[in-house]
C-alpha cells in the first residue's frame, strides 16, 4: 500500500480549470511590480508583502473582494506589469507540473494606461503566448473572459464580443463569477445564451456561497447548460440530482480556497470533493482557484486528495486524466493531453 502510494504530486502532467489570473499572481511577483513602480515614482501603495504577509491565507469572503478592487487592482493597472504578472502565473504553474492551463479574467479598462477592454484582453494574451514559447510549449494556456456578477447587461455582452472576438486567439469561453452577495444572475440569461450559440464553452460560479444558493439562481444557471460548474458547494438534493443527470457536465472543486475561505463548514475531510468524485455523469477537477491568495498550488490539492480521502494511485491517476474530457479546448489539445497523461 505504502508503495502504491508513492506519486510525485509536482512531477505528474495536470490541467487546471479554474484560477483566476489576478488572484494567481504570487506575492512575489506582486512585490516585485510594487518595487519598479515605486522606484519611479508610481505608486503610494503600501508594500504587497505587508499588505499580504506570508503565510496569510485565511481571506474570507468579506476580506477577499476588497483585496482586488482595493489594492491588486490598482497595482496591476498597466501593460508592463500586466505582461510581467501574467507571464509569472503561467511560468509558476509550468513549475508545478501543470501541461494544460486555463486562465480566466474579467476584461477591464486600464485608461491611465492607454488601454480598453479589448486591450487588455490582448495583452493577457501575447503574455501568455510569449511564456508558452519561453517554455518550450511544454504547457498549454487558453483565456476564459469573466462577466462579474455586478456587469449590467450591456457590460455582460460586452465580455461576450470580446470572446468572439477573441476565440482564434487563445480565448475559449466565458464565466460568471464575482461577489456572490450582489447581482440576480437572471439578467445575464440572454448574454449566456448568445454566448452559447456562438460556440463558446461556459462556466459559472455556482452555490459558492449560501447567498447565490437559492433554487431559483441554481435552476435558472441549469437552464443555460452550462458546460462546467464552479464549487458547487451549498446545493440543494433536487438540484445534485440535476447535476448527476447531466452526464459529462465538469466540476471546478476547489478544496483549499473553501476551506481557508471558511465557504464549508469544517476542514478538508468535510469538503464535497468526497461527495462527488464517485458520483457517476459529472467530471470532477480539482482546482487552485486563487493560488497567489490561499497558497497552494496544484500539487498541493491532489496531496490533499490523497491525504484526506485516501484514493488510492490508480483512482488519482485516473481522476487527473478524466479532466481531459471538460478543458475548453480542441480535440487536438485531447489528443495532446492523452498522450502526455498516461
Amino acid at each position: 500500500m505504502a508503495q502504491e502510494l508513492k506519486l510525485d504530486f509536482k512531477s505528474m502532467p495536470k490541467i487546471e480549470l479554474h484560477a483566476h489570473l489576478t488572484g494567481s499572481i504570487s506575492r512575489q511577483c506582486l512585490h516585485e511590480i510594487w518595487e519598479i513602480k515605486k522606484a519611479a515614482g508610481e505608486t503610494d501603495l503600501e508594500d504587497p508583502l505587508v499588505v499580504m504577509p506570508p503565510g496569510r491565507h485565511d481571506y474570507d469572503l468579506t476580506t477577499f473582494f476588497p483585496l482586488f478592487s482595493s489594492y491588486i487592482y490598482n497595482l496591476v493597472n498597466d501593460a508592463p506589469s500586466l505582461e510581467l504578472s501574467t507571464r509569472s502565473v503561467v511560468r509558476d504553474f509550468a513549475a508545478d507540473g501543470v501541461v494544460y492551463l486555463e486562465l480566466r479574467t474579467t476584461p477591464r479598462a486600464m485608461p491611465t494606461a492607454g488601454l480598453d477592454k479589448a486591450g487588455y484582453v490582448a495583452a493577457v494574451l501575447q503574455a501568455i503566448s510569449r511564456e508558452e514559447q519561453a517554455l518550450a510549449q511544454t504547457l498549454h494556456a487558453r483565456l476564459i473572459l469573466s462577466i462579474d456578477r455586478r456587469n449590467t447587461f450591456d457590460e455582460a455582452l460586452e465580455v461576450i464580443a470580446l470572446a468572439k472576438e477573441f476565440r482564434d486567439k487563445g480565448v475559449v469561453g466565458v464565466d460568471l463569477c464575482g461577489d456572490p452577495t450582489k447581482g440576480d444572475v437572471a439578467l445575464f440569461t440572454p448574454a449566456i445564451k448568445q454566448a452559447k450559440a456562438a460556440g463558446l464553452k461556459v462556466t459559472i460560479h455556482f452555490a459558492e456561497a449560501e447567498a447565490s444558493a437559492s433554487e431559483a439562481e441554481l435552476s435558472t444557471i441549469m437552464s443555460w447548460m452550462p458546460d462546467r460548474l464552479g464549487h458547487v458547494i451549498h446545493v440543494p438534493e433536487t438540484v445534485k440530482r440535476h447535476i448527476t443527470a447531466r452526464k459529462g457536465i465538469g466540476l471546478e472543486l476547489c478544496l483549499s480556497c473553501n476551506v481557508h475561505a471558511k465557504m464549508i463548514v469544517g476542514s478538508f475531510e468535510a469538503h464535497h470533493f468526497g461527495e462527488w468524485w464517485r458520483v457517476d455523469g459529472p467530471v470532477v477537477v480539482p482546482c487552485t482557484d486563487d493560488v497567489g491568495v490561499f497558497g497552494s498550488p496544484l500539487s498541493n490539492e491532489w496531496r490533499l486528495i490523497q491525504e484526506h480521502f485516501k484514493l488510492r494511485r490508480e483512482e488519482i491517476l485516473g481522476l487527473a486524466r478524466k479532466g481531459i474530457e471538460v478543458i475548453f479546448a480542441d480535440d487536438a489539445e485531447k489528443a495532446r493531453l492523452r498522450e502526455i497523461m498516461w
